[in-house]
């Protein structure tokens, strides 16, 4: 091995062990430092003098072009929308309409009392005009009172604007404590028949034409449990066999005696109607339609949602919404559940997937489940996007959840649509879509009010009744698209009440689409659409092939110039309640609607051109043009 040392001549090296080598060896380096440390300081000094040369030079002149400063550039704030002038009259008295709700109420604030009925806008006696259907409650078997005679009021549509009640003349003379009701045709005999649902046994009548109907509850086998409390329901072809199936949704299990155990109070009231948060939760029925008389295939199906921790019914129903988001041609169901997660179940062809929780309908952004009410589904925007808006208890705004086009990942958009805030203040029950003003795009009206009357003595904020609200969709001419009416633009659709369910149709029949409210344990409001926007309309009726020949669950799609507005028949809406069954699309200012492309519920596709504009068309399935599927 070689070392540095080693290189030194012969003779130069101490010897070893000599006394004089380490001095000497001390010397060599510190020989070596001084001169190390003389060429350190020559460099520094060099460095130094450059600096101080570099200071000593004159700066080089820089020519600054002075302009004055110009102030921050500010995004022009978008043009406020000129709100529409949608007013509403209250025409019920002079319409003829003399009904009120019977909800058996003595002051045991028993938990059904408070949550209302439902109402129906639908053709029951085949002359072209929508009727007025309202549920009705009744008193308690154990009642002090004598026996109430409250049943269901049908009220016929006399064509002048009137209506005459012809319930008892119709068949309807049953009581019982009716909550909602649903229309379609069971038998397949052109003729829309009514489901009601109780609390207790539900009730089907079969149509037999002329505004008459015969109790066919027995032979359907549809009561369901006499100890259930059935809420909403909807008629659907779920497996797609031609015929209508059945599907209800029950609230909780109840009894007096449970409601008393349960014992609801509040400081300063006492006893009072509460939520339904210590009741027991239900399934749902789902019924298949086996040629007039129906079996109970809910299980099977894939319907009954249970809680995975106790193994009990995990279901607090009170609405349902029957379309297909997906559009696979498959109906799916959506429940809105109060005080438990909500439900969607997707139809995996004729069997359900229950998906709430992965698709983002199940809770509200903060993961909690809210007081669910009413429901209603739309492409409201003349897009891809669907949204299902749900009414909820007060201090909860109204859901608003937004899917793009196939994606079933809804994100609850209230507060970026302009909804929310306006709503966090009103106990909400019936909602829907509806474009109230024909300018073709989907505007949301929700009916409020809260379930204890008292409530103002505990929550100052809090009112028993309260005005309905109606959000105008203005589409990209709004910060948000969704703009809350004030009271001076609708009328008396902002008179407060303590509603419940709600229903629209053109039942004057001049184009534009009215409104009846129902209100717990009193009168109901028929509000007729006064607007004079001077906005074109098109009204389209269906009749298709098969025993579904009101074709319930097609969707129609009319092509515009802006883009594309789709419709769909379902008649179940918001809280309870059904609208009428023709499809009402909005054209603005436009004279000409375009064309027109049905989905059929047995999946066939057609076009219909050159529909006139102002009026309502009779489509039957077969007299279009066909549409290949894509």
């Amino acid at each position: 091995m070689t070392r540095s040392d080693d290189h030194e001549p012969a003779g130069k090296r101490p010897p070893a062990g000599d006394p004089a080598a380490a001095p000497a060896a001390d010397d060599a380096v510190i020989g070596v430092a001084l001169r190390r440390s003389a060429v350190a300081a020559v460099v520094i000094a060099v460095l130094i003098a450059v600096v101080l040369a570099l200071s000593s030079r004159e700066p080089a002149e820089t020519t600054v072009d002075e302009r004055p400063l110009a102030a921050p550039q500010v995004a022009p704030e978008p043009p406020a929308a000129v709100l529409p002038d949608l007013p509403f009259t209250d025409v019920t008295a002079a319409a003829g309409i003399r009904f009120e709700h019977e909800n058996g109420a003595e002051g045991e604030r028993l938990l059904p009392e408070t949550m209302g009925g439902g109402v129906a806008f639908t053709d029951l006696d085949g002359d072209g005009r929508p009727d007025l259907l309202f549920v009705n409650s009744t008193v308690w078997p154990w009642s002090s009172r004598s026996a109430s005679d409250a049943r269901p009021a049908l009220y016929l549509n006399a064509g002048d604007g009137s209506f005459v009640e012809a319930g008892a003349v119709a068949g309807l003379t049953a009581s019982f404590y009716g909550m909602g009701v649903a229309v379609g045709d069971v038998d397949g005999d052109g003729l829309s028949d009514l489901f009601f649902t109780a609390v207790g046994a539900n009730r089907l009548y079969r149509n037999l034409g002329a505004g008459r109907f015969e109790d066919m509850t027995a032979t359907a086998g549809v009561a369901g449990a006499d100890d259930s409390w059935s809420t909403g329901a909807a008629f659907l072809d779920y497996d797609r066999d031609g015929d209508l199936d059945l599907f209800v949704a029950n609230y909780v299990s109840w009894s007096r005696e449970l409601d008393f155990e349960v014992d609801y109070r509040l400081a300063g009231i006492g006893r009072a109607y509460g939520p339904p948060t210590n009741f027991p939760g239900s399934h749902a029925y789902l019924y298949r339609n086996d040629g007039g008389r129906f079996t109970d295939v809910s299980e099977a199906a894939g319907v009954q949602v249970v809680n995975p921790g106790t193994g009990a019914a995990a279901g607090k129903a009170l609405a349902v919404l029957v379309d297909d988001p997906d559009d696979d041609g498959w109906p799916d169901i959506v429940v809105a559940n109060d005080t438990v997660r909500n439900f969607f179940f997707i139809n995996r062809g004729g069997r359900f997937e229950e998906a709430g929780v992965v698709t983002g309908l199940a809770f509200d952004n903060a993961g909690s489940a809210t007081g669910a009410m009413g429901i209603d589904g739309a492409r409201y925007g003349n897009d891809a996007r669907y949204a299902i808006a749900m009414g909820n208890f007060a201090n909860e705004m109204t859901s608003f959840y937004v899917a793009p086009d196939g994606a079933l990942q809804f994100t609850d958009e209230a507060i970026v649509a302009g909804i929310g805030p306006a709503t966090r203040a009103v106990l909400s029950f019936g909602l829907f879509f509806f474009d109230a003003d024909l300018d073709g795009r989907l505007d949301l009206l929700q009916v409020n009010g809260h379930v204890e009357d008292d409530i103002n003595l505990v929550q100052p904020s809090q009112q028993h009744r309260q005005a309905a609200q109606l959000f105008w969709n203005c589409g990209p001419t709004c910060p948000r698209e969704f703009a809350a009416l004030p009271p001076a633009v609708t009328g008396d659709l902002a008179q407060p009440l303590v509603g419940r369910g709600a229903a629209y149709a053109d039942y004057d029949g001049d184009g534009d689409l009215d409104v009846v409210l129902t209100e717990v344990a009193g009168a109901p409001r028929l509000l007729r659409n006064d607007q004079s926007t001077g906005h074109h309309w098109l009204r389209v009726r269906l009749r298709a092939r098969g025993p579904n020949r009101d074709a319930l669950g097609a969707r129609l799609r009319l092509v515009a110039g802006d883009g594309f507005r789709e419709r769909r028949v379902s008649p179940t809406r918001g809280y309870l309640s059904q609208v009428e069954l023709p499809v009402t699309f909005g054209l603005g200012a436009e004279a000409q609607s375009g064309a027109i492309e049905v989905h059929w519920p047995d999946g066939a596709r057609e076009r219909f051109d050159n529909l006139p504009v102002d009026t309502e068309s009779v489509l039957e399935q077969g007299r279009g043009a066909p549409v290949p599927a894509g």
